[in-house]
């Protein structure tokens, strides 16, 4: 509701009465209001004219926000499926190409006068000491998901399709006709099931470990020098955490650029050689081996552990988050290859869409949190022990993080962000009743 107030100083008092502003409220002399009224002063008109002289100002009324307000807000029901990006072209980037190309024109302009690029840690070099703890505390979360989810795989049976990268986790693999493996057509696009593991739950993404990452890159001959640990884990490491075996440089003087080109990195280190086996410090933050390293805990422990992985879940992936607002990784637009560092490496391994062309080289540009992370997503099971999955059905069906699918099944509180893509609120009906629904 809009209501109109002036207030009008030197205005005669028969200006409202013969009609000359209707609906308009007329004082003579300013008012003054006991209590705040919720008015908020949009317009300021001037009048003048023969008997019209004074200052308008127009309001609009707004409800307070109070704690009797009833505020609407935007609750979703259900969303689309994540969307699955074509393998025969780039991924899009993160930032539009357009501040891309603006933040290397401002950077080519100070090189060309001769002004250094300002650089703040850690893009410098030096650490943030305001994330070091944090990336203690995804270290720990990492360990306690890895364990929980190798812990749940003893009860929650998972299929995986050998001819594609498609997983299921039900007591059997469902009956929907989207295998894109190399001999699909042999089998009408129905998946081929085996028994799956904890890799294919959590894909592995791993990154070269650099003792020093703004040093000298890694080419495709020396690639062999250099151990491959998870991201997430080399994302810790160079955010701070001090893993035996795996030692980071700690510089004390930032590094200069001017551009694109480093200027003075503080001289070349040799790396440290490593007096503690590596595998063994490894151990427990790769999920090699962890199904049998983890032994099965008591069938009532199960929604304990469950909720526990969940809640882990849910913090790495908020603590990465966190570490790559700051820390840069990058990823190739082609393939799933990940490097933690300020730029990529050389190694010639890419093989996917136009790989000739790049003679094999990466196409590395700023990685996402899906892409060190994955959520891997899954087709969301209402019933595990019923029937099968069936396409004509697939419709109905939602999709869920394959962490988030095992933990539900296992007796976990999912949290409310993920229930609107699984679906719930949907009625599965009768294949004969499918062609009925609008």
């Amino acid at each position: 509701m809009l209501q109109h107030i002036s207030v009008l100083t030197n205005t005669p008092w028969w200006l409202s009465q013969n009609g000359a502003f209707p609906g308009v409220v007329v004082y003579k002399k300013p008012l003054r209001w006991a209590h705040p009224l919720p008015l908020k002063f949009d317009h300021k008109y001037n009048v003048t004219g023969p008997g019209r002289q004074g200052t308008f100002l127009c309001t609009e009324r707004r409800h307070p926000q109070g704690r009797n307000s009833k505020k609407r807000e935007a609750v979703q029901q259900n969303v689309d499926l994540p969307l699955v990006l074509p393998k025969q072209k780039k991924k899009p980037y993160p930032i539009p190409l357009k501040k891309i190309q603006q933040a290397a024109k401002a950077d080519k302009k100070l090189a060309e006068v001769g002004i250094e690029k300002k650089l703040e840690p850690p893009k410098n070099g030096l650490l943030v000491p305001s994330l070091v703890p944090a990336a203690y505390e995804l270290l720990d979360d990492w360990k306690l998901f890895i364990k929980g989810l190798a812990q749940l795989l003893h009860f929650i049976p998972v299929h995986a399709c050998s001819e594609c990268s498609q997983i299921h986790v039900a007591q059997s693999g469902h009956e929907i006709q989207d295998c894109l493996g190399p001999t699909n057509s042999s089998r009408r696009s129905f998946h081929s099931w085996v028994t799956g593991s904890i890799n294919d739950v959590l894909i592995p993404i791993e990154s070269y470990h650099m003792y020093d990452p703004f040093g000298t890159r890694i080419k495709h001959e020396t690639r062999f020098n250099y151990d491959r640990i998870p991201a997430v884990v080399e994302l810790c490491i160079q955010a701070g955490v001090d893993l035996p075996g795996y030692p980071s440089r700690r510089r004390t003087k930032p590094i200069r650029m001017m551009g694109k080109k480093v200027i003075d990195i503080g001289g070349l280190v040799e790396e440290p050689r490593p007096t503690v086996d590596t595998n063994s410090a490894i151990m427990d933050l790769d999920t090699h081996r962890s199904f049998e390293r983890f032994a099965p805990p008591l069938e009532s422990e199960v929604p304990r552990i469950a909720q526990e992985t969940i809640d882990a879940y849910e913090k790495v992936k908020w603590g990465v988050t966190k570490l790559m607002k700051k820390y840069t990784v990058k990823a190739c637009g082609y393939c799933s290859e990940v490097h933690v560092g300020p730029w990529g490496h050389n190694a010639k391994l890419c093989g996917e869409f136009k790989h000739q062309w790049r003679d094999g080289k990466h196409g590395w540009q700023d990685a996402t949190v899906d892409e060190v992370f994955p959520p891997n997503y899954v087709w969301h099971v209402q019933d595990p022990k019923g029937t099968p999955l069936r396409s004509a059905l697939k419709r109905f069906y939602g999709k869920a993080p394959a962490v988030v699918e095992v933990c539900m099944q296992a007796g976990a509180q999912i949290p409310q962000k993920y229930k609107p893509m699984m679906r719930l609120d949907i009625v599965l009906p009768e294949s004969e009743e499918s062609r009925l629904v609008a």
